[in-house]
């Protein structure tokens, strides 16, 4: 199961589609066409190959009045050594590749400097000539955003800077440029890219931004309010960091923001249907629809398992307690 950590990285992706390409170009140095919209696309790739196949982030960068899609931009998120995805990624690349009829880059990203190392590894493919080499952007390439101003134009960029160096020197510095930019966002982002940055920073970091806020920081009253207001406890530092190395339900135990919560919710809700669909079953318009309202985290998990068995899509929600 995906870890908040990694769902958090991959919408901060979903909420500035231009980020893949501003790393791939400013922080790896690797060329990008002139594009007038970057436009995330749905990154479900079962439809030819049968079998939950499912890309973090799927970016293609449009040009000219005809949106012509000029390059591809896969964003894989891992915070780990996975044996299987060596198998996955180059079917995300030919995929997509084949789906946008563009040229397709492969982007991995990651704030653990040992998976960098993993990560960067060619991926033989057995076919002659054919390697896929990922492109990977680990802690030592992610911007580190002291600047207000730079904060406020990239707040995604920033709360990334923010996971990626908040237990180093300059954790203050960030903190204090995201809290100074923070205004800006509307609630729901403003409340969990705050929780982001402040669980990513070291322990003196945390106070000192702490402070600012109870202190009725100029740009952060607003999100002041709603921080305390969120009722955070003694310990509930200590168990959102937990949550964020850990998983999914230990971090929404810990108190992440409900609007996160409701990504994952759609996220899985998607992955019943597409793994439904993968196997070739109709899907009636009353099931789908109970499937994409659900908010019940252990039930959608239980449909997933269910929709590798069912031979009706009916028969998905046929469960007790469901």
């Amino acid at each position: 199961m995906p870890s908040v950590t990694h769902d958090a990285m991959v919408e901060l992706f979903k909420n500035r589609p231009t980020m893949a390409a501003e790393l791939l170009h400013d922080a790896l140095g690797h060329p990008v066409p002139a594009f007038t919209e970057a436009r995330v696309e749905a990154s479900d790739l079962t439809e030819i190959v049968p079998s939950n196949c499912r890309a973090d982030v799927i970016v293609v960068l449009l040009v000219g009045e005809q949106q012509r899609p000029a390059m591809a931009i896969v964003v894989e998120v891992q915070l780990g050594v996975d044996p299987d995805k060596p198998y996955a990624w180059p079917v995300y690349v030919t995929q997509t590749r084949a789906r946008h009829r563009c040229p397709t880059r492969f982007l991995v990203v990651t704030i653990d400097p040992a998976t960098v190392r993993w990560c960067s590894s060619p991926i033989d493919t057995g076919h002659p000539d054919w390697t896929l080499k990922p492109l990977v952007l680990g802690p030592e390439g992610v911007p580190v955003v002291t600047d207000t101003e730079r904060a406020r134009a990239a707040p995604e960029v920033a709360v990334l800077s923010a996971m990626a160096h908040g237990r180093g020197e300059a954790a203050e510095a960030i903190g204090a440029a995201f809290l100074a930019a923070a205004h800006a966002l509307d609630e729901e982002r403003r409340a969990l890219y705050g929780d982001l940055v402040l669980s990513s920073m070291n322990e003196a970091a945390r106070r000192k931004l702490e402070a600012m806020m109870k202190s009725g920081y100029e740009f952060q009253s607003d999100f002041a309010r709603t921080y305390v207001a969120h009722g955070r406890k003694e310990g509930r530092e200590e168990g959102l960091r937990e949550g964020l190395r850990e998983g999914l339900r230990e971090g929404l135990q810990a108190g992440l923001r409900e609007g996160l919560r409701e990504g994952v919710l759609k996220a899985k809700a998607h992955d019943v249907l597409a793994f439904l669909e993968a196997r070739g079953l109709g899907i009636p318009v009353d099931v789908r629809q109970r499937v994409l309202a659900s908010t019940d985290i252990d039930a959608l998990d239980r449909w997933v398992r269910r929709a590798a068995v069912v031979s009706d899509a009916r028969d998905l929600l046929v469960t007790t307690g469901d």
